[in-house]
């Protein structure tokens, strides 16, 4: 916790985050601390005022921002972790304290070997691409990334973007519709080309960035393995429409076959595949509101409001489905307010009346119990043992 930085250790204080949160944080570089505070939390613009409010999410939400934004795989680098010249000020990966791998105690929660530290990662992802290019200096420099390649003062070493190569893809044997796609084919401009911007950067292609070439680049006639593609495609296409059309048919036909009144079979249909899309802890609520109770540890109450729904009137099963929907809706407390509400005005249900009869019970029960302390209060203590013998002896 001493390593956390001034931001966090100040929204730490007010309570604005937990211990949890806090904990995750310590372990991140101090540049990528404060990038990973404000994923602690989200916006709520459901008070109307205009302004958002702030509500701090969950501890597990923020491991897995951080396991997707800020830790970086090194089983997928393509540098060595053993060598210490890719980046000299920073030495080999295996000492490195700043690895979740080399540090299990600290990192117990993370399960594959990661960097924690982006700025480093980047200067020996740099250092590999340069010593690559340095042993072969006839690698041709590409970026993976969609737009315009980075600008650069060296015009002999930027990156070509992608629209001006063809990544030639090896050959699977056991995909025979590849053997005429063009990306699949070799041709006399292929060359070696290493990735230098994009996601990918420091791997090794096969491309053709010739743009005359027959192969890869066709002026006008398309060879017969375009128009086969092309076929297959269209054909595709097809299919998938005619699947979508047949399902919004289906549907239809499902809607159509719904009865005026629905039955209890219908019912029971709809509440099964209903009751699975709710947290356990709602499930909980249903049965609790039923008198359903576990009778061991190892009873599950999804099985147990399983077995109710089965052996339940048509009725009941009507007020279990509004009830069932009203939880499913209502997801944060603003959500269980409107929920709530909309239900009361459908049904015609007094929600002040409610509420005053719920406040008068409250208040009786707040008065009985003042009225036990009195009444405690009032009763003599017991003599202590000291003063009793006290009033014997005289």
């Amino acid at each position: 916790m001493t390593e956390l930085t001034a931001a966090v250790t100040e929204a730490f204080a007010k309570d604005e985050i937990g211990v949890g949160h806090a904990l995750l944080l310590a372990k991140l570089q101090p540049a990528e601390q404060e990038q990973a505070l404000s994923a602690c939390f989200r916006e709520d613009w459901n008070g109307g005022q205009g302004k958002a409010k702030r509500i701090l999410l969950p501890v597990r939400h923020l491991h897995q921002w951080i396991e997707q934004n800020i830790l970086l795989i090194l089983k997928d680098a393509p540098f060595s972790k053993t060598d210490p010249n890719v980046n000299p000020a920073a030495g080999a990966c295996v000492d490195c304290p700043k690895r979740t791998g080399g540090n299990a105690l600290l990192f117990a929660d993370i399960a594959e070997d990661a960097c924690t530290d982006p700025a480093c990662y980047q200067s020996k992802m740099d250092g590999f691409v340069a010593q690559t290019i340095a042993a072969k200096p006839k690698l041709v420099q590409i970026s993976s990334a969609y737009g315009p390649a980075t600008a650069t003062t060296d015009s002999a070493n930027a990156a070509l973007p992608r629209n001006k190569y063809i990544e030639i893809k090896p050959q699977d044997p056991n995909a025979k519709k590849h053997r005429d796609w063009p990306e699949y084919q070799t041709c006399k401009s292929m060359t070696e080309a290493i990735v230098t911007e994009g996601t990918e950067k420091g791997e090794i292609r096969k491309i053709c960035a010739n743009p005359e070439c027959p192969v890869h680049r066709p002026k006008k006639q398309r060879p017969a393995g375009d128009q086969r593609i092309k076929a297959e495609q269209d054909k595709q296409r097809r299919e998938e429409a005619l699947a979508n059309a047949v399902g919004l048919r289906v549907l239809s036909a499902i809607v159509a076959a719904v009865p005026v009144r629905i039955t209890k079979r219908d019912l029971v249909f709809i509440v099964e595949r209903l009751l699975p899309l709710l947290e356990e802890r709602r499930i909980e609520v249903l049965a609790r509101n039923r008198g359903i109770k576990k009778a061991q540890a190892s009873d599950s109450i999804g099985k147990l409001m399983g077995a109710y729904i089965h052996k339940a009137e048509e009725g009941e099963l009507g007020r279990l489905l509004v009830e069932t929907v009203i939880l499913h809706t209502a997801r944060t407390q603003s959500e269980t307010g409107k929920a709530l509400k909309d239900a009361a005005q459908h049904y015609k249900v007094d929600t002040d009346a409610i509420t005053q009869k719920v406040k008068a019970e409250f208040a009786a029960k707040e008065k009985a119990q003042a009225v036990k302390k009195t009444a405690a209060k009032a009763q003599p203590k017991p003599a202590k043992p000291a003063a009793v013998k006290k009033a014997k002896a005289a």
